[in-house]
């Protein structure tokens, strides 16, 4: 049952909410679209995960020759009160994905989504393609019907094709798909020579559209420059990468020119 499964904190009388869930992923995406959502919507405690059904702790600390109560990561639910009268919003924010069990962690999250009426799953990725660093990223929209897949196609969204969405950021919607739920899953553009560092670009296009299909206004000015700085920060590992990849591959002229001397010496 969701109550063995969920503690709840705060039982508010939501507006037909969105849920966005979000977990670590590649280029770190989907979470730092959503920390920073909870940030500037000020979100509120809703409820949380019992983290001991679906993580098992590798260690324990020691803080001053006493060992601490095993840490487990957290997954929390938070909610934001529309006040011009829209839908409201659900937050869940999963600090790390299980080794095992997704598939019961997907389903409990939707249990939940189910037990505050949310009305849509949202969740987002990476979308790793050849797009250059100093590009633009876009957003490709996929859903679980086919009357949300026009509804994308009405916001200009890429068409997603066939593609895979790894771990619980694809998972849950596939889960809900088969609950016969609506979900969508907004992907932005990462290059594929940058997936393992943050990027706040691919996040910020994927905001972008999130403000208009959740009808939020937030100030995503800090975002900018974080993805600002992450733009140069990609500039200079592609910088290094191409020296790399010069040394690698090339050979100087004048050693090619000195063998080629020592040759005839003998």
């Amino acid at each position: 049952m969701m109550t063995d499964l969920v503690k709840i904190i705060a039982r508010p009388k939501l507006n037909t909410p969105n849920m966005l869930a979000a977990w670590p992923g590649i280029s770190n995406v989907a979470m730092i679209v959503a920390t920073y959502l909870a940030r500037k919507l000020e979100v509120k405690d809703l409820a949380e995960i019992r983290p001991a059904n679906f993580f098992d702790p590798i260690g324990v600390l020691v803080r001053d020759n006493l060992i601490e109560d095993p840490q487990f990561p957290q997954s929390r639910f938070y909610y934001w009160k529309n006040k011009n009268g829209g839908n409201d919003i659900i937050l869940f924010i999963g600090e790390a994905q299980p080794a095992a069990k997704g598939y019961d962690l997907a389903n409990c999250v939707l249990d939940a989504a189910v037990r505050f009426k949310a009305r849509r799953i949202f969740t987002c990725a990476a979308a790793l393609t050849r797009i250059h660093h100093t590009e633009q990223p876009r957003v490709w929209g996929v859903g679980t019907n086919q009357n949300l897949a026009r509804e994308l196609a009405g916001l200009n969204l890429l068409k997603g094709g066939n593609l895979q969405i790894s771990g619980l950021n694809g998972l849950l919607l596939g889960v809900a798909k088969e609950r016969e739920m609506d979900g969508v899953c907004l992907l932005g553009e990462v290059p594929s020579y940058a997936s393992r560092l943050q990027n706040p670009m691919a996040a910020l296009a994927i905001i972008n559209v999130l403000k208009e299909m959740l009808s939020i206004d937030i100030n995503t000015e800090e975002l900018m420059h974080f993805a600002n700085e992450a733009r140069e920060q990609m500039k200079q590992v592609a910088a290094e990468a191409m020296e790399e990849y010069i040394d690698y591959f090339t050979e100087p002229i004048w050693q090619h020119d000195e063998e080629e001397g020592d040759e005839e010496l003998d």
